[in-house]
């Protein structure tokens, strides 16, 4: 590539590695590559949201909540009509019966309550196990804590679990592993038979499990998402977690819940009612009214659209992706440059950011990939590759 390169910056975290791409003022590589995008007119591939509306109907059920009687503070663990639509919903889609009053906490988005699930139960020096790549909070959520992050692999290219590594890295130290199906970034899902080689690994321990689920109702292909609260052994040792964001296209509405036994449910609300205490009213209100409503999925159609639009690029798609917003792309017939500088690379010069997947390593692995994000509206798909086209045209030029 003969086009000027220039640093994006120092990517050490101030909890040390394994926070996604944190630079010098701990912002994570989604900031640095969204900023980047907005300094040079770039499309955004990178982070993970939509750029089409929602649901007219959830935005009019929104506007009926706030010009009704739903403006003041929930309950602390949500609005009764939420956590009793959510128990309905998941007896609909996974016959399991939840306790919407002792198993089910409404929370302001995902993120917060991986943090706080950590924080209920961590001391110092416990150990996670933590699969990687992983999503950005996971090892500064377990630092903060004073417990240490202990980083497995996933096996690339399928990003599947090598249990065995899994065995080998617990200790009587270990305290919990966290768990990520649909898998951001790779968008990798787990099986039963993963759910029972965990079994087998945590059976006779005191080892709790975080279930990071936020992708659950976004996988493809008729595959079936296996959540850890159908597995009977693992369930009363697991904090399942959720986000309508993902589900119904509103991520900046930033609700999202979380499902545990009573005992761990009792530990996360007393956390909880310290650091939030409440979560969006009118926000809950219209969810609770919307999840009684027919919805269509659609995202499966604009992942099988981008692949289609990708597929004539030189860049290589091992697998279609399984499930998230996200698909996977090795760009080795393009560039030998680091991810890091590729993804910088491509924003700058050719009006495209994607997401470097290095950062999601604590030791900033480099397999030549990165991640687009295909959630988006056709047209925005079409330009993208459009002037994506332009890459694989000029690096055959340059290898002449």
């Amino acid at each position: 590539m003969k086009e000027k390169l220039t640093s994006i910056g120092n990517t050490s975290s101030p909890f040390g590695g394994g926070q996604e791409g944190a630079g010098q003022q701990g912002a994570t590589i989604f900031s640095i590559m969204s900023a980047l995008a907005a300094e040079h007119n770039a499309i955004n591939l990178s982070q993970g949201f939509p750029d089409f509306p929602i649901d007219e109907a959830l935005g009019n059920l929104l506007h009926e909540a706030a010009q009704g009687s739903f403006n003041q503070y929930a309950p602390m663990a949500g609005l009764p009509m939420l956590r009793q639509a959510i128990a309905a919903d998941f007896k609909k889609r996974y016959a399991l019966d939840i306790n919407p009053d002792t198993e089910i906490t409404i929370t302001p988005g995902a993120t917060y309550a991986i943090y706080t699930a950590f924080t209920s139960f961590l001391q110092k020096d416990d150990e996670v196990i933590v699969l990687e790549p992983a999503y950005d909070s996971y090892i500064p959520n377990i630092k903060i804590n004073r417990a240490i992050p202990i980083c497995i692999p996933l096996s690339a290219p399928t990003f599947s679990i090598d249990w065995n590594k899994v065995h080998d890295a617990i200790t009587p130290r270990t305290r919990a592993i966290i768990i990520n199906t649909p898998h951001n970034p790779t968008g990798a899902v787990c099986t039963k038979h993963d759910w029972d080689q965990l079994a087998n690994l945590v059976r006779n321990t005191n080892i709790i499990i975080l279930s990071d689920e936020v992708y659950e109702q976004l996988i493809f292909d008729r595959q079936q998402h296996h959540t850890i609260l159908q597995h009977p052994e693992l369930r009363h040792r697991s904090y399942a977690i959720y986000s309508f964001g993902k589900v119904f296209n509103n991520t900046g509405w930033k609700i999202g819940y979380i499902i545990a036994p009573p005992h761990l449910t009792n530990a996360f609300r007393h956390i909880h009612q310290y650091i939030a205490f409440s979560t969006n009213t009118p926000a809950q209100y219209a969810i609770a009214q919307y999840l009684s409503l027919p919805t269509l999925p659609h995202m499966q159609a604009r992942r099988d659209y981008f692949l289609r639009l990708i597929a004539p690029l030189p860049f290589t798609i091992h697998q279609p992706t399984a499930g998230s917003y996200f698909q996977i792309a090795s760009y080795e017939r393009i560039s030998h440059l680091p991810d890091l500088q590729f993804a910088q690379w491509l924003t700058t010069q050719h009006g495209v950011a994607t997401i470097p997947l290095s950062p999601f390593y604590s030791t900033r692995q480099d397999d030549k990939m990165v991640r687009f994000c295909f959630a988006k509206k056709e047209t925005t798909l079409q330009e993208a590759v459009k002037r994506l086209e332009k890459v694989g045209r000029l690096e055959a030029l340059e290898s002449r």
